[in-house]
């Protein structure tokens, strides 16, 4: 069990720890010199039964409150300590405030120095300790008068500790391994070494393990936990991990970062949270107010983001989104302080919801119910009210890291979800609504334009389902498709009773214009008017059946009366990928020579300049100047909707969503705007799947 002291400058808490476990906590040069704490100190008291009880010194200075706070996170109780002759002083105050945010519940207090006051004096400040603690978690906590120097009482604290040692109930240890860095330096003859407490789940020796938010891998060659050489280190105790790996040194880890298994890595800077406002917050939360934030023993600056429309004063419950200088590693559920920039006086604490907000569409209805879903601490409740709620599939992936479990312990809290595409998450009933809905949507499509084969795929996802990304939307239209609900016409979809065919005089007029359209002439195929004069027929039905054949997704009008085979645009798709991946960025010129070289005949840089426009416009190709680059999310917009199984060969589910059109984005690239947007083909590695 790990007790850190919290009190006020001078008032014993060092000599006190060094009266119970015979260790000088004071381990700087300085600290001896001045007699006060200035950084973190640690002590162990071995028991009779093997355990062994830990304890965190922490500075009672005013301008150490922050380190103070990266000792007080991660214990399981607190040892207050009051001077009896000085009573409660303010770090008193401000400590017992910074436990309560931290939602540290269980402790003891002892007066110390209680052989300098008479009982009186210790009866008073029993008294006021206990108006203190009234109102927080500790209240009622027993006071313990006792006296460094000469030994008084100590040994009934000792046996107080000793019996909330042996009540304790170790914290679970079910989550990924995380611990939370409080120094880190390097030993003779062992390298690396970083201590801190674990919060979450078990490290073994030879464990894979990541330094967050820097993303450094490393491997754990030795452990010592409470101070003595173990195999492993479990939740709750205080362990010191000796690190190798490749870019494994001392200045590539300090005190903040956090060391962890890999599947728990996703550094944040952006946070939606609760808080509770801090009584001393006069002017309570304003709306992007600066702040510090303290989390584990991280701490960097943010700003503040009210998600209601009243500003929340002290003693307030509010949400908030926390937008932070830099990234953390965190879990849902973590505790956390919010304190002014001048680190005078605290703001707020409260506790973390979701790890990865959007940056738009904050204050929504579907946000709230989502949040509300992530209070929940029964982590198969929070899947099942998030799955509710939610407009977009949820990731399992993310899902899980976030409350800091593994894929495996995940998987089952899903139920009977539907699991797409390995990833994402979505309710038998959310679907069955999505089917009635894409059925209504299509009859009415059917009804108004009774002679098109079809409704095209990204318009019909836009109007039911635009918080569904496409690759998951066209899994779902496969699933539809395979139950006969709906069926597939190119890249259009209709329903299975909707049927439109080519009249008998239709369908042979195509299959006279079609090869003069294909072979070597397939990139420069002639004019609607010059077909109909080939055939000598009406150049208007000519090109009525050309844009009926368009609209079947068998050709493409990439210029005024210029129609393309669709397998000819899928090979000039292709071809451009190609000249990319060779050179990068690529012109006009080198394009019309692809398609020359691929056709054996002339094509001409008009041509293909006006089918890269049609590329453009469609979002395949983004401009910049003469260049162009591929959109690696629009490739498959001209490719057959492949049957159910087999969407790896022709759909790009790609994990991460693309920079492209983020005001994030600063390489220059891509920034025209482009109908449809880039992202709505992406898939986000938010725990939303939209």
């Amino acid at each position: 069990m790990i007790f850190g002291t919290a009190g006020h400058i001078d008032h014993g808490k060092t000599a006190l720890i060094k009266a119970i476990t015979g260790v000088d906590a004071d381990r700087l040069k300085e600290e001896k010199a001045r007699g006060i704490t200035i950084d973190l100190g640690f002590a162990y008291w071995p028991q009779a039964d093997g355990s062994t009880i830990g304890f965190v010194d922490v500075p009672g200075h005013e301008r150490f409150v922050s380190t103070m706070m990266a000792g007080a996170q991660g214990v399981e109780a607190a040892l207050l300590v009051v001077a009896a002759d000085d009573g409660v002083m303010p770090q008193t105050r401000e400590h017992v405030e910074l436990l309560a945010l931290l939602g540290v519940s269980r402790g003891l207090v002892a007066l110390t120095k209680a052989d300098k006051v008479d009982e009186a004096r210790l009866a008073a400040v029993e008294a006021e300790i206990a108006a203190l603690l009234a109102p927080t978690p500790l209240a009622g906590s027993p006071v313990y008068p006792v006296s460094s120097l000469t030994g008084q009482g100590v040994e009934a604290l000792k046996s107080a500790l000793v019996e909330r040692h042996q009540s304790h109930q170790p914290r679970m240890a079910t989550r990924l391994f995380r611990l939370a860095v409080d120094r880190a330096f390097v030993l003779a003859g062992a390298g690396v070494v970083v201590t801190g407490t674990v919060l979450d789940g078990v490290v073994k020796v030879g464990d894979r393990v990541l330094v967050s938010p820097s993303g450094l891998e490393a491997r754990v060659r030795a452990i010592h936990a409470q101070n003595r050489k173990s195999d492993e280190g479990r939740a709750g105790d205080r362990c010191a991990l000796n690190l190798v790996g490749e870019k494994i040194e001392r200045e590539a880890i300090k005190r903040g970062d956090m060391i962890l298994a890999p599947e728990a890595h996703a550094p944040t800077r952006r946070i939606d949270a609760e808080v509770r406002v801090a009584p001393g917050a006069k002017k309570g939360l304003l709306q992007w107010m600066p702040a510090r934030l303290h989390h584990a023993t991280a701490e960097t600056g943010c700003r503040i983001v009210l998600l209601e429309d009243k500003a929340p004063q002290a003693g307030d419950l509010a949400r908030v989104q926390l937008v932070l200088d830099q990234p953390i590693a965190a879990f849902s559920g973590d505790r956390f302080v919010l304190r002014d920039p001048s680190e005078s006086f605290t703001l707020a604490g409260g506790h973390l919801l979701d790890l990865a907000p959007p940056e738009r569409k904050r204050r929504t209805p579907e946000r709230s119910g989502v949040l509300d879903a992530l209070e929940n601490a029964d982590d198969a409740a929070a899947l099942a009210a998030l799955m509710a709620v939610s407009a977009a599939p949820v990731s399992l992936t993310a899902f899980a890291r976030m409350r800091g479990l593994s894929r495996a312990q995940a998987l089952p809290l899903a139920g009977d979800a539907l699991l797409l595409d390995d990833e994402f998450l979505l309710t038998v009933t959310r679907e069955a609504a999505l089917l009635a809905e894409l059925k209504a949507a299509l009859g009415a499509f059917h009804a108004d334009n009774p002679d098109m084969p079809g409704q095209g795929l990204e318009r019909l996802r836009m109007a039911i389902a635009p918080r569904i990304p496409a690759p998951l939307f066209r899994l779902l239209l496969r699933r539809f498709a395979a139950r006969g609900d709906v069926a597939f016409e190119g890249n259009f979809l209709r329903l299975a009773s909707h049927k439109v065919e080519l009249s008998l005089e239709d369908e042979n007029l195509w299959y006279e214009i079609r090869p003069r359209l294909d072979a070597a002439e397939r990139f420069r195929p002639p004019r609607v008017r010059d077909i109909a004069n080939a055939l000598q027929e009406d150049e208007a039905a000519i090109r009525r059946l050309l844009r009926h054949c368009a609209r079947a997704g068998q050709a493409d009008e990439f210029a005024l009366d210029h129609f393309l085979l669709r397998h000819a645009t899928r090979e000039a798709v292709r071809l451009a990928g190609e000249l990319e991946a060779a050179g990068g960025p690529f012109n006009a010129g080198a394009f019309r020579d692809a398609l020359e070289a691929a056709s054996g005949s002339a094509v001409g840089r008009k041509v293909a300049i006006q089918i890269l426009e049609f590329f453009d416009r469609h979002g395949v190709t983004i401009r910049r100047a003469d260049l162009r680059r591929m959109n690696p999310h629009r490739r498959m917009l001209f490719e057959p909707v492949a049957p159910e199984g087999e969407a790896a060969n022709n759909i790009n589910l790609g994990r991460e969503s693309s920079p492209v059109g983020r005001p994030d984005f600063k390489s220059g690239w891509g920034r025209e705007p482009v109908p449809g947007g880039f992202d709505s083909h992406s898939l986000p590695p938010s725990i939303l799947g939209g």
